[in-house]
């Protein structure tokens, strides 16, 4: 099982479970539709990595999101996190209409920094992601088309959460390719206080 840090302590997500299309700029950027209801995927703890790949067969695109940690049921803690996707392979599936996992779900495939407890408000939340220290993404709860509390109900209408389960609340707009070399810092912010950072510097194929 792969770990992630929560308050200093080494802890077990059980899975990640993940919201699309959350974000009106990112799914026109896209140029997807807004979807009717939530949209929802699961990646497996085996796709939760420490170091971030520029490819994996082919290029890989970032994805800047809120991510919060479960506990007792509740969102009990906050952090940064990137998705990382196969958008070429993921184009070829939709258009079978076929699942997203081979292009969502491999390994490495979610970064994560350090999970920190929050308890204030939740639609105070925002993120920043910084590429070799240009601002690449930019937003928050409040540009959400779907909130952190519709998402928890959401999910526990149809599955069961484990104690520091992630959830990754979709991403805005501004993805992109990984580029090798390149260095990626996340930031997490409330009110526009930072909360939590975290870096990578993005490797190139062996």
């Amino acid at each position: 099982m792969k770990a992630v840090n929560f308050s200093g302590v080494e802890r077990f997500p059980s899975k990640l479970l993940c919201v699309g299309r959350n974000y009106v700029e990112h799914i026109e950027e896209l140029g997807n539709a807004i979807p009717e209801q939530m949209v929802l995927f699961f990646k497996p703890n085996a796709s939760i990595g420490s170091v971030l790949r520029a490819e994996d067969g082919e290029a890989l695109h970032y994805e800047g999101e809120i991510c919060f940690g479960v506990e007792e049921g509740q969102f009990r803690y906050v952090g940064f996190g990137l998705d990382l996707t196969k958008r070429e392979l993921q184009g070829r599936l939709r258009a079978e209409g076929l699942p997203w996992e081979r292009s969502k779900a491999f390994r490495g495939a979610g970064l994560f920094s350090a999970f920190v407890p929050f308890e204030g408000a939740m639609e105070d939340l925002s993120l920043q992601l910084w590429i070799d220290g240009v601002l690449a993404q930019e937003g928050g709860v409040k540009q959400m088309i779907n909130k952190p509390q519709e998402i928890l109900d959401e999910l526990l209408a149809v599955t069961d959460l484990e104690d520091f389960d992630i959830v990754m609340t979709g991403t805005p707009a501004g993805v992109g390719r990984v580029s090798a070399g390149s260095r990626f810092e996340g930031v997490v912010l409330c009110s526009g206080k930072e909360l939590v950072r975290c870096s990578w510097e993005a490797q190139g194929a062996d």
